[in-house]
């Protein structure tokens, strides 16, 4: 089954915002992975990023500042490669943000990951809004830091409140879509939530979870509105 039993219906004109992770969700890969693969480290990155997204690290800020210390030194023209080489779109995407647009929502990409990324998807998407984590970058290398607040679950939340009030809307009408023990604070504050291709603690407390379809499949459980 690619849905959890649903206790009430959920319509396209209930929601304002739809809010997105973005690796393994919007995107079918996790960037800091395959950035660590320059300097062979994927493994290890990859196996601190599972612990995370299991919930079984509990402090994503402290899992991240540890995944990006190991990037220390990585070329700038990597994080390049992997945006044109190896992030791919997550099958069904462009079919829901076409479905967003018709609908009259605006979207909202927040993510644990790089601006260097969100700002992009930004561009070639025409998304509404974005917030991440912002890689320092020195000569040419990155430096293995963050600069400013981390993008944890509670700063995720927080943005899509802050959202909401700019755009005049409550978290109920917003949609959020993750598949982290990151994302779950922000999508218990939703409307609806969505668990895509997600570690089981994710889909136990979500009203949707797609496991083997696209995102896509969102759109065919929205019922129309009368």
């Amino acid at each position: 089954m690619d849905c959890a039993v649903l206790e009430r219906e959920f319509a396209a004109d209930q929601f304002k915002l739809l809010v997105m992770d973005m690796d393994s969700t919007l995107i079918t890969i996790e960037c800091i992975d395959e950035i660590a693969d320059f300097v062979g480290k994927k493994a290890e990155v990859a196996a601190i990023t599972e612990a995370a997204m299991r919930g079984e690290i509990k402090d994503f800020s402290d899992s991240l500042n540890r995944r990006v210390a190991l990037l220390k030194g990585v070329p700038e023209s990597a994080l390049e490669a992997v945006f044109t080489e190896r992030l791919a779109l997550s099958p069904g995407a462009r079919e829901l943000l076409g479905f967003a647009q018709q609908a009259g929502w605006k979207t909202l990409l927040v993510s644990g990951g790089f601006t260097y990324f969100t700002e992009r998807l930004q561009h070639q998407l025409g998304l509404h809004f974005t917030r991440a984590n912002t890689l320092e970058i020195v000569n040419g290398q990155l430096t293995g830091r963050v600069t400013g607040p981390i993008v944890d679950a509670a700063l995720k939340r927080d943005t899509v409140e802050q959202t909401c009030a700019r755009l005049g809307c409550t978290p109920a009408q917003a949609l959020v879509i993750g598949d982290g023990a990151n994302d779950l604070e922000m999508m218990r504050i939703a409307g609806a939530s969505v668990a895509f291709r997600a570690k089981p603690a994710v889909q136990a407390q979500t009203d949707f979870c797609i496991n083997h379809g696209g995102l896509d499949t969102l759109v065919k459980w929205l019922q129309p509105t009368q």
